[in-house]
């Protein structure tokens, strides 16, 4: 459905503050309880939100941050994708990994490994890997997003600028036949440029729906990457850019 304005403040306002009274919303927005009462009927059908009695409460899916909700989706191929990087790696290596749902289901498999080093920009890697199993993780410093709680900016890219790994792994947003792997955010393609430049095997791991979209920043050329892990045959024209390029790509199936 298209929320009104006032609607999508209801809804952010719960985000916040997990439940409000519908007197309360009233007296913010200076209008009456029936009226608060006519934006949230639609809301709660679409189960944007709960309704109980004088009052209105967040549910799941709209308390739900963004980056949570990207866990969810393909999660089946980005654990197939984690499951065979996990097998790659042995225990002891070192591992730079930036942030985004596939490297943080990979995360979660390389907790069947022991002493690992790690550098990463993500607080979800960073928390699932360190203090346990002998790891050690480096966590890269600067402005936190709020999506997902990564680290970016020149402070975090100098950092990670200053390791040696034997694996470097980025997720991608997309894979366009000509520009190669791309990002929608500047500070994200940034990092992510970095950290295949500090990998002695440089790994970009992404599902089948990147392939053969475009975004906004260019992150490296086919050249750029040594092995493209993927779920699912990439289009025959980025597989030809592959060869050309020297570069290889593992299909991980079902």
């Amino acid at each position: 459905m298209d929320r009104s304005p006032r609607q999508e403040q209801i809804i952010q306002q719960l985000r916040l503050r997990g439940s409000l009274r519908v007197s309360e919303l009233a007296a913010q927005f200076g209008v009456s309880r029936e009226t608060i009462r006519r934006d949230v009927a639609p809301l709660a059908r679409t189960g944007d939100l709960i309704k109980v009695h004088g009052s209105v409460r967040a549910s799941l899916q709209a308390s739900e941050a963004p980056f949570e909700r990207r866990m969810r989706e393909n999660a089946e191929a980005k654990r197939r994708l984690a499951a065979y990087l996990a097998g790659v790696i042995e225990d002891g290596d070192s591992v730079m990994l930036d942030t985004g749902t596939t490297t943080s289901f990979l995360a979660r498999e390389l907790l069947k490994k022991s002493s690992l080093t790690i550098v990463t920009n993500s607080s979800d890697v960073a928390r699932t890997l360190a203090t346990v199993n002998g790891n050690t993780v480096f966590m890269a410093g600067g402005e936190l997003h709020g999506d997902n709680g990564a680290a970016f900016g020149r402070s975090a890219v100098e950092f990670v600028a200053s390791f040696a790994v034997k694996h470097a792994i980025i997720s991608i947003s997309a894979v366009d036949p000509e520009a190669g792997f791309m990002d929608h955010h500047l500070a994200e393609a940034e990092f992510a440029r970095q950290v295949l430049r500090c990998g002695q095997q440089r790994i970009v791991v992404t599902d089948s729906s990147k392939f053969s979209r475009t975004a906004l920043v260019r992150v490296c050329g086919f050249d750029g990457v040594d092995l493209l892990v993927c779920d699912e045959d990439p289009p025959e024209e980025i597989c030809h850019r592959l060869e050309e390029a020297g570069s290889r790509h593992f299909v991980v199936r079902d």
